[in-house]
This record gives C-alpha cells, structure tokens and sequence, in this order.
C-alpha cells in the first residue's frame, strides 16, 4: 500500500494541548481506498499530567479537532494513555488498528511498548467488532446505494476473518480482497470519488459474497487459536506500562 500521507500530518497532531505518545492514520488512507477527497483521520494517544489524573479536576480522556488544511479535512481524536490502555485490552478493534497502523506520523518509546504488547491482548473476542462494524455499514450502504460503506463491509469482514486465523492484522481491502476478482475495480471507482455510487452490476455478487463472508467470520471466530482472554503477564505489563509513563 502506497499512500500519501501529507508532511503537515505530524504538526497537525501535536497542536493538541497535550503531548502525544504516538499518532497514526486511519481511515480510507489505511484500508486502501482513499480517494481524491478523502479527509485526513488521525488518531493519538495522549498523556495527561498526573495532577489532571488523581484531584477533582481532571483533564480531557478524549481530545478531538476538526478542520480543513491545504484543502484537506481533517479529523484528529486522541485518547489519554489510561483510557486508551483500556480499550485496547477489551477487545476494542479500532484502537487496535490505530495502535498498529503502519501509517505512523508521530511515536515514542511507549509507542513501542504498546506495539510490543498488542498481540498477547488480540482475543477470539475481536470478531465481535467486526461482525458489528460490517453489519452497521452493511445496513448503510442499503439505505445510501454508495459505494463507500460497500468497501467498509467487505474491509472489515476481511480484517476479522485474517485476524481470527492468523493473529495478525491486515487492513488493506486491495491485498485483503485478492481473491474478490471485483474488489480492485471498487477501489478504483471509490479513488475516484468518496460518495459515489455503487458500480452497476456489483449488487449481485455482494450479496452472494458477504453473506459468505459473515459466515467464515463467525466459524473463524468459532475455530480460532486466539485465547478467550488477554494475557494475564501482558495485562500486568500494560498496568505497569500505564502507571510508569504517568509518573515518570
């Protein structure tokens, strides 16, 4: 996946009033299928002062801004590290891609850590994110008759089922859909245009394939290796991680 990622990208993050731990992006940048108006999604882990933690006046768990840059919208949200730290241990698909995208504008050391750390917290569990998402833009792209929740569906359909099998994460629909002979055809409709229609003649196949595709999701689900649960020693890790990067 080649994607373009503006040099601004790293300055836009860091003028959130906190300091970042690391920041990536997400979105159609990261799933392969950006288009030519594609807005900007950043998402960060930020780290609170302790004081904003422990008295009656606490600071921000989330941080987010929004604007236009170079004629690019833009979408920045940060979590603080606990708040983050706690979804990713619950099973919580989106900050996991967020962790691990490849696509990194700003790190640190705990950026690392958490990388370290995220593949013993990836449970069985994690198909449920995607068979909820898949399901949710499954009921939008009936009611818009756009192409973009089509390539929502069918990216996070694949992403659960590689997930499950594999314990490892893959979010790019361009290598995601080899085996869909359609899919780099819909890529190249969508760069095209981010709310434009679904091609003529796509309907059938979609509804053959992501039923089918529902379907191994969940016997994935159902056979994976994946444990049930984190990893009671990387939980332990991330509790340490969390409260060494606080008072240090």
């Amino acid at each position: 996946m080649t994607v373009e990622v503006p040099e601004w990208a790293a300055e836009a993050a860091r003028a959130l009033p906190h300091p970042l731990l690391f920041a990536t992006v997400s979105g159609a940048h990261l799933y392969g299928f950006a288009s030519v108006d594609s807005d900007l999604d950043l998402r960060a882990a930020h780290l609170l002062p302790a004081v904003e933690v422990v008295g009656l006046r606490t600071g921000p768990e989330t941080l987010q801004h929004m604007g236009v840059r170079d004629g690019v919208e833009l979408d920045v949200v940060s979590h603080d590290l606990l708040k983050f730290a706690r979804l990713l241990s619950s099973r919580n698909g989106y900050v996991l891609e967020q962790l691990l995208s490849p696509l990194v504008v700003v790190t640190t050391p705990v950026h690392a850590d958490l990388i370290a750390l995220a593949p013993r917290l990836i449970t069985r569990h994690h198909a449920h994110h995607y068979l909820g998402f898949a399901a949710t833009q499954e009921r939008l792209a009936a009611r818009t008759g756009q192409l973009k929740p089509v390539l929502y569906t069918l990216r996070v359909l694949l992403t659960g089922i590689h997930l499950m099998r594999t314990g490892r994460l893959e979010t790019d629909l361009g290598v995601l859909g080899a085996d869909l002979p359609y899919v780099p055809d819909l890529i190249a409709a969508k760069r095209e245009a981010e709310h434009g229609p679904l091609p003529a003649g796509t309907a059938e196949r979609l509804g053959i394939d992501v039923p089918r595709l529902r379907a191994e999701l969940e016997d994935s689900r159902d056979s994976s290796a994946l444990p049930d649960r984190p990893d009671p020693a990387a939980m332990d890790a991330l509790h340490d991680l969390v409260v060494r990067t606080r008072l240090g």
